[in-house]
C-alpha cells in the first residue's frame, strides 16, 4: 500500500474511534432491601433509607413503653417480632440488628441468603454520627444519612450555647436506677448544662438509687424518666429547692434522630426552670 493510502487508513480508523458510541453509564447497584430488628436502628433507618426499602421495623417501635421514635412515624413501617420465619416472609436482602442478636436467628437467617448487620450501643454523639453514616453506605443512601448527621451535629452544638450555668440533677430512671459517665444520656446532659449527679457521687450505669438516698442529698432538678411509683412519692413534694421534671424513657438509649429529640427535651426543661 502507497503512503497515501496508509494515511487515508489511519484517518479512517480514527474517524471510526470518534464515532464509537460512549459506554452506557454505570448503573447504581440496586438498594437493598432491609428489615430491622432493633429500635435504635428502626429509628435511624426510617430516615436514611428510600422510600419502600425499609421493609419492616422492629415490634418495639410500636410498643409506647419501648419505641425510639414518634409512634406516628413507626406506625408507617409494618413490624415483625423478630423471628427468622417473619424476616424470611419478607424476603430482605438485609436485616439491621443489635449486637446481640440470637446467634440461632442470625444462623437461619444467613442460611436462608440475608446478609446481616449489627450494631452496638453508641455511647459519643461521635459513635453516633459515625453509626448514621454507616447506616446510609449500607443502604447506599449517603446523601440522606449525611443530611442527618449535620442535623445532630448542629443540635449539639446548639445544646452548648444555650447551657448556661451549671445545673446538678439526677436522672431517675425505672426501677430507681441512674445512669453512669461515659452514656450517652449522660454526655447530652453535660452538653446542655447539667451536672450528672449520680456520676459526680460515683455511681456507674445502672446503679440502684434508692428513695432514702435522694432524700438525703437532694438534687437541684429531679428528672424522671418511667412509671415507677418509688419516682412519684409524695414525699418528694416536700424537698426544698427541688425542681421535678419528666423525661420520656423513649430518649434515653438510642443515638441518630433520638439525639436532637432528647436534646430538644433537656433545653425545654431548662428554659422552663425558675
Amino acid at each position: 500500500m502507497t503512503g497515501r493510502g496508509l494515511l487515508l487508513l489511519g484517518v479512517a480508523v480514527l474517524a471510526g474511534c470518534a464515532r464509537a458510541p460512549a459506554p452506557p453509564p454505570q448503573q447504581r447497584e440496586a438498594r437493598p432491601t432491609i428489615v430491622s430488628l432493633n429500635p435504635c436502628s428502626d429509628a435511624i433507618l426510617a430516615e436514611v433509607a428510600a422510600p419502600g426499602q425499609l421493609l419492616a421495623i422492629s415490634h418495639y417501635s410500636h410498643d409506647p413503653a419501648s419505641t425510639s421514635m414518634p409512634l406516628n412515624v413507626a406506625a408507617q413501617f409494618a413490624a415483625t417480632g423478630g423471628t427468622a420465619e417473619e424476616v424470611l416472609a419478607l424476603a430482605p436482602d438485609m436485616v439491621v440488628a443489635s449486637a446481640f442478636i440470637a446467634p440461632d436467628t442470625r444462623a437461619a437467617l444467613e442460611a436462608g441468603g440475608v446478609r446481616v448487620e449489627t450494631f452496638g450501643i453508641t455511647s459519643s454523639v461521635a459513635d453516633s454520627v459515625a453509626q448514621v453514616r454507616e447506616m446510609g453506605r449500607l443502604t447506599g443512601e449517603p446523601e440522606r444519612a449525611e443530611a442527618l448527621a449535620l442535623r445532630i451535629d448542629a443540635a449539639w452544638a446548639a445544646a452548648a450555647e444555650n447551657a448556661g450555668p451549671p445545673i446538678t440533677a439526677l436522672l431517675w430512671q425505672e426501677d430507681g436506677i441512674v445512669p453512669g459517665e461515659g452514656t450517652l444520656v449522660a454526655a447530652m446532659l453535660e452538653q446542655s448544662g447539667f451536672v450528672l449527679q449520680s456520676a459526680a457521687n460515683g455511681m456507674g450505669q445502672g446503679a440502684y438509687l434508692p428513695l432514702e438516698q435522694v432524700l438525703a442529698d437532694p438534687p437541684a432538678l429531679l428528672l424522671r424518666a418511667g412509671a415507677d411509683p418509688m419516682l412519684r412519692h409524695p414525699v418528694l413534694r416536700e424537698l426544698a429547692g427541688t425542681q421535678t421534671r419528666e423525661f420520656d424513657s423513649a430518649l434515653l438509649f438510642c443515638g441518630g434522630p433520638t439525639i436532637i429529640r432528647a436534646l430538644d427535651r433537656l433545653r425545654a426543661v431548662r428554659e422552663g426552670l425558675s
